[in-house]
């Protein structure tokens, strides 16, 4: 099995099917050249390979970019387009949230919308408040989009397979740190399903619930309170629109205890909608309060230190689980 980071998972995973399909094509900001030409991002040499018109640069305007995406999938087209840090996103919603999401709903069902809107995401990298800016339940708040968040490189390929094939618009966010970050990605031809949840550690006493980087904060904290005896299930959701309430549901009945960990700070979080349903559809099966582990509500820190603390940790999730079980 071969090792890549997420970035250079997710370029195969362009290659293959932009050699597979006709119809598809990359644009965005500097795509494909000056630092996204680094070999481990995600767009490098996708441009010498295909050229100019199937991988388009384009000017500084994220309401531009998703503009033609949404054009470009009316035409029959299957854009890939790359918004460059997801606080653009508010940049490019009129296009995204009003006009893709809805194209397909206006039709009753008989047009298809296939685009995909790749952002970075994710705290780490010192980057400052606005480029950093977890925005992944904005995404999901909005009926007809799929919204995806990969932890490992395999699920970034699979994934983003899955979404340039999907008949509907697609929202995939890539932690950037991910990308520098080797994993194991299968050779050959798979899909990893849109909508489904994957137990990343089963345990017995409390379900963790998680995706994107903190998966791997999740891993590492598992394995430390393992040590004093704490089996913690991590449960990796992916997909947060739609959600794969099933598996959420069967993992909270078997320990009857959660917690959910999310970078996003903590008002209006993903995390809040996971507990709902919770409450909703499992609260006979809890042993104890449900607990949430978030950033803080505070725009995200440019300096170092501050920015670490900003981003949750294993000590945090391990005090949080320690304080239910």
């Amino acid at each position: 099995m071969q090792q890549l980071g997420m970035g250079q998972a997710i370029n195969q995973a362009l290659r293959e099917e932009m050699e597979r399909d006709a119809a598809v094509f990359l644009a965005g900001e500097g795509v494909g050249v000056g630092i996204h030409a680094s070999p481990m991002l995600p767009t490098a040499g996708l441009l010498d390979t295909f050229g100019p018109k199937r991988v388009r640069d384009t000017p500084v305007s994220e309401a531009a970019i998703a503009g033609l995406a949404v054009g470009a999938a009316e035409a029959g087209l299957k854009p890939v387009v790359e918004i460059m840090f997801t606080p653009f996103l508010t940049l490019a919603s009129d296009m995204i949230v009003n006009h893709a999401a809805k194209l397909r709903y206006l039709s009753g069902g008989k047009s298809s919308f296939p685009l995909v809107v790749r952002m970075k995401a994710g705290a780490g990298f010192g980057a400052g408040c606005q480029h950093s800016h977890n925005l992944e339940a904005w995404l999901a708040h909005c009926p007809g989009l799929k919204v995806v968040m990969p932890s490992t490189p395999a699920d970034a390929k699979g994934l983003l397979k899955s979404a340039i094939r999907d008949p509907n618009p697609v929202v995939m966010l890539e932690d950037m740190l991910l990308y520098f970050q080797p994993g194991p990605v299968p050779e050959g031809e798979y899909l990893t399903p849109i909508g489904q949840a994957e137990i990343k550690r089963p345990g017995r006493d409390v379900t963790v619930v998680t995706w994107s980087k903190m998966v791997g904060v999740a891993l590492r904290a598992a394995d430390q309170l393992a040590a004093g005896g704490i089996e913690v299930e991590v449960v990796d959701l992916r997909t947060l629109a739609p959600l794969d309430t099933a598996t959420l549901l069967a993992s909270v009945r078997r320990t009857g205890r959660l917690v959910v960990l999310h970078e996003a700070n903590r008002t209006g979080g993903f995390g809040g909608e996971i507990a709902a349903v919770v409450m909703e559809e499992a609260l006979d099966s809890l042993k104890a309060p449900l607990r949430r582990v978030c950033g803080p509500d505070i725009p995200v820190p440019a300096s170092p230190p501050l920015e670490r603390w900003y981003i949750p940790n294993e000590e945090r999730l391990m005090a949080a689980v320690r304080d239910i079980v």
